[in-house]
C-alpha cells in the first residue's frame, strides 16, 4: 500500500464512517501530508505499513525545530488517528506512534474581548460602503450567536426563523442546532438583505447563501479573517484576534452574566460539557461572586 491510496482510503473513512466535515478532514489528513513531505525530502521509500517509530521520531524531532508544542501535539495525535485507522483495517498490526509521547502543554485559555472592545471594533466598520452593512451584520451574528467562522459563511436565508428568533446552524459533522437571535441582530441582517443584498447580482448556486462578496458568491473563511484583522488595527488593538475571538467573548459574557454552562453547550454546539468548561475559568472572579451571592454557608 502506497501512501496516495492509504491517504484516500483514510478520506473516505473519515468522511463515511466517522461523519466529519471536509475542514476536519482537511485537518487530519493535512498532517499525514507533512509526514509524506518529510520522507521525499529525506529519499526514504518507507510505505505506511513499514514506516516504523525511528522514523517518524525524526519527523518529530524534525518538526520540533520549527512548530510550538500545541501544534506538535496535534500533529502527533493527527498521525496516530491515522496509523490507528491503519491497525484497525488490518493492514499492520502495530502502530509507531505508540510509544511516541505528546510534549506537555498547559491548557490555553481562550482569548477574549471586552464589550467596549465589541463595541469599537462594530464602531470601526465603514457603513458609507455597501459592504459595510453586510460586515456588520457579521459580526454582530459572530458575536450575538457564537458562530465559528465555517458556520458563518454558510448560514442561508432558509435558515433564518426571525419569526421563532432561532437560526438554523451547520456546525461540525454537519450536525445541525437552533441558536436563539437577538431583535438587535436580526436588524442589522435585514439591513444587509433589504439595502445591499437585493442589489448584488448574484451567481449561480448561491442564491440562498446569506453573505455574499461583490460578486455574489459566498464569502470564503479567508476573507473573515482578513475582515476582523482590518478592523482590529482601525482601532489599534493590541490583541491578536480572529473570527473565533468573537464565539469565546459571546460564551465569557453569558457565563458573566449568569447564563447555564449547559444552555451555552447548546448554543455553541459542543458535543461535550468538557469542552464548555474551559470558559469556567476565564473569569474566576466572577465565580467567587456567584458563590459569595448564592451559597447558604457565605
Amino acid at each position: 500500500m502506497k501512501w496516495k491510496e492509504a491517504l484516500l482510503d483514510y478520506r473516505h473513512y473519515l468522511k463515511i464512517e466517522r461523519g466529519l466535515s471536509d475542514n476536519s478532514i482537511s485537518n487530519y489528513t493535512m498532517d499525514v501530508e507533512k509526514l509524506i513531505g518529510f520522507l521525499e525530502r529525506n529519499g526514504l521509500v518507507e510505505t505506511p505499513l513499514q514506516i516504523g517509530k525511528e522514523t517518524v521520531q525524526q519527523f518529530i524531532y524534525e518538526i520540533a525545530k520549527s512548530v510550538h508544542a500545541s501544534s506538535q501535539a496535534r500533529i502527533i495525535s493527527g498521525l496516530r488517528s491515522f496509523f490507528n485507522y491503519i491497525v484497525f483495517e488490518d493492514y499492520r498490526e502495530d502502530n509507531p506512534m505508540d510509544l511516541i509521547e505528546s510534549p506537555k502543554i498547559g491548557r490555553k485559555l481562550p482569548d477574549t474581548l471586552s464589550i467596549s472592545e465589541i463595541n469599537a471594533l462594530i464602531g470601526a466598520i465603514d457603513l458609507s460602503k455597501p459592504h459595510g452593512e453586510r460586515n456588520r451584520a457579521m459580526v454582530e451574528t459572530l458575536y450575538g450567536c457564537g458562530l465559528r467562522v465555517s458556520e458563518l459563511i454558510n448560514l442561508r436565508i432558509s435558515d433564518l426563523f426571525f419569526e421563532e428568533d432561532f437560526i438554523k446552524v451547520t456546525g461540525k459533522g454537519d450536525k445541525q442546532r437552533f441558536v436563539p437571535i437577538s431583535s438587535v441582530n436580526k436588524k442589522y441582517i435585514e439591513l444587509y438583505r433589504n439595502e445591499v443584498r437585493v442589489h448584488i447580482k448574484i451567481s449561480k448556486g448561491h442564491e440562498d447563501i446569506l453573505f455574499l462578496n461583490r460578486r455574489g458568491k459566498q464569502l470564503t473563511r479567508a476573507m473573515v479573517f482578513t475582515i476582523i484583522k482590518r478592523l482590529a488595527e482601525a482601532i489599534d488593538l493590541n490583541k491578536n484576534i480572529s473570527p473565533h475571538t468573537f464565539r469565546h467573548s459571546f460564551a465569557t459574557h453569558l457565563l458573566e452574566n449568569g447564563a447555564d454552562l449547559r444552555a451555552i453547550q447548546q448554543m455553541l454546539g459542543h458535543e461535550s460539557i468538557t469542552t464548555t468548561e474551559v470558559y469556567v475559568h476565564v473569569d474566576r472572579s466572577h465565580l467567587s461572586e456567584v458563590l459569595n451571592n448564592f451559597h447558604p454557608r457565605k
